[in-house]
């Protein structure tokens, strides 16, 4: 599926313009200016899989902020921005496939959503591993109790000493505190957010989703992407220079390492480049 056509961001001259109209010794950063200008504005053309490729710097990262923002996708995580934006957003435009608009569920999703899925389950589990210390003081205060009924108030005090003295200590501690969310590593736990965040009919914006994963990972990502897509009716507007995912099918990639940004094949990318000189090497 295909929801957003083309996006095109501003030239060199055009942010010149709004340069001379700014009290330029004001300020020390114009960011979003200047990271994207070329000398003819940066038109982008999309397909269901698009990939932002590039080093660090070269402004696939910002160029994702700056369309999400645009298209007003979802956004958890915060992201570099100045006093600057709107006024960059005003030069860009848009246009969507004929008939469609954005689903509500459109998002971008950056490293830090990822941090903070993971972060949300290890304070999780930390939670439940202090209540189940206090449970263990619980048991032993229960079993050994010297406990008489007195009213139907301590009717679920009896409950719970009769409880401690048929089980053991770790039997009653399993059955009445939640089991620990199931511990992964960091990559799993990443992968794991991605196969709960790509929903059916949305637009993502996926910034390096490759972070943490290892190459195993980053293959069973390429093909969540590309099922998603194929099957789901998602687009995917992707930044990423992951050789695994550089490599999913369909996919048309951009190379922001040159000046201006231009279309390249899978086996002309300098990483990939790097990566079969290396092998070969080896």
């Amino acid at each position: 599926m295909r929801y957003l056509e083309k996006f095109v961001f501003p030239s060199k001259d055009q942010e010149f313009n709004f340069f001379m109209s700014v009290a330029r010794n004001c300020y020390t950063t114009f960011y979003p200016f200047q990271v994207l200008a070329s000398d003819e504005p940066l038109e982008l053309d999309f397909e269901p899989i698009t990939i932002l490729y590039g080093g660090n710097g070269s402004g696939k990262t910002t160029a994702l902020n700056i369309i999400a923002e645009k298209l007003k996708l979802n956004r958890s995580a915060v992201y570099n921005r100045t006093n600057f934006f709107e006024n960059y957003l005003t030069m860009c435009f848009y246009r969507l496939e004929v008939e469609a608009k954005i689903p509500e569920g459109s998002a971008i999703v950056t490293s830090d959503d990822v941090f903070d899925y993971a972060l949300n389950i290890r304070n999780a589990n930390l939670g439940i591993d202090h209540r189940r210390e206090s449970m263990f003081d619980e048991y032993l205060d229960a079993k050994y109790a010297k406990f008489q009924m007195q009213s139907l108030e301590d009717y679920d005090r009896l409950k719970q000493v009769n409880e401690s003295r048929r089980k053991t200590q770790s039997r009653y501690v399993r059955d009445n505190l939640a089991a620990n969310i199931r511990t992964h590593s960091n990559g799993e736990n990443a992968f794991r957010y991605f196969t709960e965040r790509l929903k059916d009919d949305a637009l993502f914006l996926l910034d390096e989703p490759e972070n943490s994963l290892s190459p195993k990972l980053q293959l069973e990502l390429k093909k969540l992407i590309e099922e998603a897509v194929r099957y789901f009716g998602c687009q995917i507007i992707m930044a990423t220079h992951s050789p695994f995912l550089l490599a999913i099918e369909g996919a048309k990639i951009y190379d922001f390492d040159c000046d201006p940004v231009v279309l390249k094949a899978y086996h002309e990318l300098e990483n990939i480049q790097i990566y079969q000189n290396f092998f070969r090497g080896c």
